[in-house]
């Protein structure tokens, strides 16, 4: 699996122009499955985004993680974070786990963080022909 973790003040989703998820401080997950990602693997990088260091102390020193600092997580499914573009112009998704692999790996990421303390927020598995959604995060 592979997330894209961006720490933020507040963060959204929209689809359609609509917010489907919100949070205030805490951090933005973009969230890919591979074709040999299992549920040990979703659940070993849920704690391992529970428990980043990426939030500042009372010195300015970052040495705070999301449970300390009570932030919640907006998880966005994105399959895009296995493409790959080193050949032509086209990005090819071939590694990326299909939607039925992909949506319970994507679960049991969100369900892993809840169990470790984190508020989760997450944006439901995709349809294939919804309309477009746009993930949002303003820095910390």
């Amino acid at each position: 699996m592979r997330a894209l973790v961006q720490r933020v003040s507040r963060a959204s989703v929209r689809v359609g122009g609509e917010v489907k998820g919100s949070i205030g401080p805490g951090l933005l997950v973009l969230l890919g499955a591979g074709h040999e990602d299992r549920a040990e693997d979703a659940e070993w990088l849920a704690r391992k985004v529970a428990h980043l260091r990426v939030f500042g102390d009372e010195g300015g020193q970052m040495n705070r993680d999301l449970l300390e600092t009570g932030g919640a997580a907006l998880v966005v499914p994105q399959f895009t974070l296995y493409g790959d573009a080193r050949r032509g112009r086209r990005p090819d998704f071939t590694r990326a786990a299909r939607p039925e692999q992909a949506g319970p790996l994507f679960d049991r990421f969100c369900a892993a963080l809840e169990q470790a303390g984190v508020r989760v927020e997450r944006r439901q598995r995709l349809i294939r022909g919804a309309p477009p959604r746009r993930a949002a995060g303003e820095g910390a």
